[in-house]
This record gives C-alpha cells, structure tokens and sequence, in this order.
C-alpha cells in the first residue's frame, strides 16, 4: 500500500535528504526510507509537508493545474491595509508573471504556532502582523514575493494546509501517517486537471 505521511517542518530544515555540507535535513526528522517530499518549503519557511512513495500521487500535488489549496500563515512587516489585501486576492505581478487570485485575511489575533527557535527580526517602532493566504499554485518563494510586491515584507511563514490536511495536532518535527479521512482529501487521479494556457508549461515546485 503507498504510504503518505504529513510532517511539521522545523525552521532551518532543508527540504532534501542529504546535505554535502551537513545542515539540517528532512532525515533529521522522517526515518522512513522510499518517503520523498511532494513539493518543498524554503529552509527558513515551516510548516506542513507531505512526503509519500506514491509518484503518481506526489505529481498531481505538485501539478498547479489541478489548483489544490494551499493555506500560509505569514507574519509581516507593519499593518496591511485593505487595499493591499484586495491585490494579494485579485493577483500580484511578479518577476514571473502575474499571479492567481488568492484569499487573504487579516488576522485579529496572532495564530497559536509554537515559537521559531531563532526569533524573526525586531524593530522597535515598526509593529507586525499576521495574515493568512491560500494559493491554487506553487511558485519558488511566492507568498514572500506577494507581500513584498504589496509593501509588507514576510518576516515568519508557516505553511499551515495543503487541501484539507492541517498541520493540526503536530509540533516541529513531528510527524503522522495521513488517516483515511485526509487521505481522501487529497487529489485524485479521477479529477482532471485545468488545461495549461496556451504557450505556457505547467509550473512546478
């Protein structure tokens, strides 16, 4: 049977295997040999990863054409506005093009995360917030060039989703195989994907 599990990527972590200069990798917390990542988090990124020996399963996760949500918790830099939230929703212009419609939401109260081993960057008169933002697709370093693009820089982020699969009931580094119930919230090989505008391949994490 494939095995798929979800892990809590620790800040500082590489997304890989094996690391020639020694770093923190993925092995440091999945000791399960034939498991690879279904997409990636940036070293100083944290937050939910799926890992599984299903290469069917790893390509449509990783496919933006089947647009599956993905839910980040970003902390920022200052208080963004409504107008700055209405650009991250319609679709920002990036070096790469523009991207899709996203949701984003100003959050009232900071989310309860454990707290990141190496604080983010203090500045006494400059306050943070936090913001939560789902994305149907899957650029190198997107939410962090989304706020950027809009004025409010990323200090922290966290991805917290991936479909309906949470990072809910996991501390950093810890991981659980998927339950039937999530497993089925994943992306089947029954659902077509959106066909590629034309002249453009698809992007891939």
């Amino acid at each position: 049977m494939p095995r798929t599990i979800k892990l809590f990527k620790p800040y500082d972590v590489l997304c890989q295997f094996t690391d020639d200069l020694g770093r923190p990798t993925l092995a440091d917390c999945v000791p399960i040999p034939g498991v690879y990542a279904a997409g990636r988090l940036d070293r100083d990124s944290e937050g939910l990863l799926l890992l599984t020996d299903d290469g069917a399963l790893a390509h449509r996760l990783t496919d933006p054409r089947f647009e599956h949500p993905r839910t980040y918790l970003a902390q920022v830099e200052r208080t963004p506005d409504e107008a700055a939230l209405a650009a991250l929703r319609a679709g920002v212009v990036l070096s790469d093009g523009p991207t899709r419609p996203a949701e984003a939401e100003l959050l009232a109260e900071p989310p309860d995360l454990p707290e990141r081993p190496t604080p983010i960057r203090f500045r006494k008169n400059v306050p943070t917030a936090w913001i939560r933002l789902t994305l149907r697709e899957g650029r190198n370093r997107q939410v962090r060039r989304m706020t950027a693009a809009v004025g409010f820089p990323t200090l922290r982020l966290v991805r917290w989703s991936i479909g309906g699969v949470t990072l809910a009931g996991l501390e950093p580094g810890a991981w659980a195989d998927l339950s039937p119930a999530e497993v089925a919230e994943l992306p089947s090989g029954s659902r077509r994907p959106r066909p590629s505008p034309p002249g453009r391949r698809p992007r891939r994490r």
